[in-house]
């Protein structure tokens, strides 16, 4: 876990890419979400955009966040923690020259990896009805362009065409990102087993695959042993940590609406100082020695 002296000596993306089993990269939406992420010992953290949205606003993830907010959320992560960084950045926030801002911002905030998607703006989360594509070219010069902005993060090429045009296209979209220099392909939202097969076999081969387990959302939730055998080497796990600690904040608040105060609830949380400890409390408290 990051301290505040830390040299962030990360372990590269592409390292644990290459590992026998898929990557497992649980979604976190601030940098508390994300220490809890590396705390529970997870190689990779993945700053979810509709988590992030729904923790800075409030609202659904619909396009209503700017680049810059969202950069400014992965920076933050990136600070948090000592594992890779995978961060959303939607629609890249604009056309080719916008994209190229939005790498060379995510890059200086530290990220790994970054997500773009060929989505009409404003974008919609991708298990969500009503999304439009835009034309592939426009897609390919997007892809080109973050490639040859990037120095080191790799690009995440994901396609909504499963909803809009069909499996089919959705493939035959994945393979030309390829083409473009993506370095991950991301299929979004496939929504049968059946379906990821197709995936899975038309891409096999092209470039690591990533598999979108958004808990509770269009794609059947396949075990990871499944996943590997499919031959996904990035498995995303996007909002659960969201929706657990919705799940934990609404039980506590409801316990003190009952019962005026939350006593009776405070033996299922953290105890403070086990908090302040997971924070990083004895960190501060040396280096208060240290340079008093």
């Amino acid at each position: 876990m990051a301290d505040l002296l830390s040299s962030r000596d990360r372990r590269p993306l592409r390292d644990l890419l290459a590992g026998p089993a898929p990557l497992v990269a649980p979604g976190a939406y601030d940098a508390l979400s994300a220490r809890l992420v590396e705390q529970a010992g997870f190689d990779v953290v993945y700053m979810t955009g509709f988590g992030t949205t729904a923790g800075l606003t409030g609202r659904p993830d619909v396009g209503l966040l700017t680049g810059t907010e969202m950069a400014d959320n992965a920076r933050r992560i990136v600070a948090a923690v000592d594992v890779p960084v995978i961060a959303d950045a939607d629609t890249g926030y604009g056309n080719a020259l916008n994209v190229i801002r939005t790498v060379q911002t995510y890059e200086q905030a530290g990220v790994a990896a970054i997500q773009l998607e060929d989505q009409v703006a404003p974008k919609k989360c991708g298990h969500m009805a009503g999304k439009e594509i835009v034309p592939l070219p426009e897609m390919l010069g997007k892809i080109r362009a973050a490639t040859d902005a990037r120095s080191e993060m790799l690009i995440i090429a994901r396609t909504d065409a499963v909803a809009v045009e069909g499996v089919d296209a959705a493939v035959e979209r994945a393979l030309a990102f390829a083409d473009a220099g993506a370095d991950l392909l991301f299929v979004e939202a496939p929504t049968s087993e059946a379906d990821l097969e197709r995936v899975a076999t038309g891409l096999r081969g092209v470039a690591p695959l990533v598999l979108n387990w958004a808990e509770g959302g269009k794609t059947p939730p396949v075990s990871l042993e499944r996943a590997g055998e499919l031959g996904f080497s990035l498995v995303l796990y996007p909002i659960g940590t969201l929706l657990a600690a919705t799940a934990g904040i609404r039980a506590l608040l409801e316990t003190v609406r009952r019962e005026g105060t939350p006593a009776s609830a405070l033996p299922g949380l953290p105890a403070f100082d086990e908090f302040t400890d997971l924070v990083g409390l004895p960190e501060v408290r040396e280096l208060e020695q240290r340079y008093r």
